[in-house]
């Protein structure tokens, strides 16, 4: 496909300094399909303990996958959107993906095993993962490059909607009605994103399509699912040298390895790492790959500790959460407009500050005895943040590439984010699960109260454990489950740390964007 050409994106509108009516119009299509995506990524957060009961399955990594399937699946998915769309037309596939989305919807809710949900929310993941990438490059399109930090802004309310209205929509529907509803709720939403898209969306053409990197898609997406399986097993086999966990993530590493040697082979790389020379691009996906496995890997965690160490219900532990949503939702439109007026490097040390801020008196606010409404102002300092760093970082990726260049950049970067956020949740699990089999007390509850559930003997090692520490036993159970939280989130704040050196490459002096150099070049759907 010519760089030179965009297939079934909205239509130009002048790029003068006004949002449209006609921008509007479009951007609601694009914000209800990104919505529907991110939502479902939270609204399962809270329901993970709960996954673990109804599927009778004692290791909470294995019902983490979950979640680290669906997105694992999107990070798969998103890089070969861009050619799909030269193919069979950004409307269809747009449309296609929000069927398919609602499709697998529809089969979580009918899961009858662990592995089933796994499978069905790998499909479902397939059909989101095309929503974001396919929504920005309509957006994009429309709004043209002088609007950028706005448009950022608006493509940032799903990820205000999702923290907030997610932990809340599935702790209500777990307690009023059951698990399932989490993924039927899907099914009116996705009916009418279809109807929306249908009539909103302009109609579009199918182009003659570059060629496909197949040798890259079999590199990449099992060299992925292979490492993550292998880094997931660690708690169930108690060792790091065990054959399942060793095999495949060796393989994986391999396979990924493999990839990078290829990508710069082909003129169309299914992942183009050559746009890597752009330092502003390479020093936003470094701290984009630090920032969100150590933030979302751990920010998965908090509705479990509400739930296992502080005894609250599900919908209790997703009200509990919503602080992090609201102080998103404060900063992000803020930063939003602040990128197009001063340097990136000026706007995203701040917003480190609060994360590490709200980090450090979350890992020390895990004790039994917390009040919440503690727990609760560390997780809005978080959340104010967390606005005041995605968005910039995003903008600062793709704002010193040329017109042709920003929507693959932008594929590269959302796999980026995918994928961290993958093995970010492998890795905050891994290491609680192992923090829970660390300690006697811990493991003394979980086989007691599996054998309640069941109605089996408990274990006699168990009893042993819960009779020599007496009146003591529960009190004991819980501290040690809140010194596991505790360890997890020291180790998430350190990856922020890490970050931190990245951020100190970003720009601090204004850059003419390229983007208006180039701007008769319009975005292009490209890999």
């Amino acid at each position: 496909m010519s760089d030179q050409t965009a297939v079934g994106a909205a239509p130009s509108i002048p790029d003068d300094d006004r949002i449209t009516p006609d921008i509007l119009k479009i951007a609601g299509v694009v914000v209800l399909g990104a919505i529907m995506s991110i939502l479902d990524i939270t609204v399962v957060n809270v329901a993970l303990p709960t996954f673990q009961e109804a599927f009778d399955v004692s290791e909470l990594s294995t019902v983490a996958w979950s979640v680290t399937g669906y997105t694992l699946a999107l990070a798969a998915v998103i890089p070969l959107t861009g050619w799909a769309a030269d193919r069979f037309g950004t409307k269809r596939l747009y449309m296609a993906a929000i069927g398919l989305f609602t499709i697998g919807s529809v089969l979580c809710a009918s899961a009858w095993s662990i592995e089933s949900l796994v499978a069905f929310r790998v499909l479902q993941g397939l059909g989101g993962g095309m929503l974001m990438p396919l929504g920005m490059t309509i957006m994009t399109r429309a709004a043209g490059p002088h609007r950028m930090g706005r448009l950022m802004a608006i493509l940032g309310i799903p990820m205000l909607l999702g923290p907030i209205m997610g932990p809340i929509l599935g702790g209500w529907l777990i307690e009023i009605a059951s698990w399932h509803w989490i993924f039927l709720i899907n099914l009116p939403l996705g009916i009418a994103a279809l109807v929306y898209a249908q009539i909103i969306l302009p109609k579009d053409h199918a182009e003659p399509s570059e060629s496909f990197d197949f040798i890259g898609m079999l590199l990449m997406s099992p060299g992925l699912a292979l490492f993550l399986f292998g880094v997931s097993s660690i708690p169930e086999t108690g060792t790091v040298e065990s054959t399942r966990v060793l095999v495949p993530a060796i393989v994986g590493a391999l396979l990924i390895v493999g990839f990078v040697f290829w990508a710069f082979r082909p003129k169309h790389p299914l992942l183009d790492l050559r746009l890597f020379k752009d330092r502003n691009l390479a020093v936003s996906t470094i701290t984009m790959f630090l920032f969100v496995g150590a933030f979302f890997g751990a920010l998965l965690l908090v509705p479990t500790y509400f739930q296992q160490v502080r005894g609250e219900s599900v919908l209790k532990a997703g009200l509990l959460v919503a602080p992090q949503g609201l102080g998103a939702m404060l900063t992000m439109p803020i930063a939003g407009t602040l990128v197009d007026r001063m340097p990136i490097g000026r706007i995203v040390p701040f917003g480190f500050v609060g994360i590490i801020v709200g980090v450090v008196g979350l890992a020390t606010s895990t004790d039994p005895n917390t009040p919440l409404w503690h727990i609760m102002g560390w997780l809005f300092v978080m959340g104010l943040g967390m606005g005041g760093t995605m968005m910039p970082i995003f903008t600062s990726a793709l704002k010193t590439l040329k017109a042709h260049d920003v929507a693959r950049g932008s594929t590269l970067i959302n796999v980026v984010q995918q994928v961290a956020s993958s093995i970010g949740v492998a890795i905050m699990t891994v290491l609680l699960t192992n923090g829970f089999k660390d300690s006697a007390a811990v493991t003394a509850g979980q086989a007691i109260g599996e054998a309640e559930r069941t109605g089996a003997q408990p274990p006699q090692e168990a009893l042993e454990v819960a009779q020599r520490l007496g009146d003591g036993f529960q009190a004991t159970v819980l501290q040690d489950m809140a010194d596991a939280f505790h360890d997890t989130y020291l180790v998430a704040l350190a990856l922020i740390v890490v970050a931190l050196v990245p951020v100190a490459f970003m720009p601090r002096k204004r850059e003419e964007s390229k983007l208006l150099a180039d701007e008769d070049r319009p975005p292009v759907v490209v890999h």
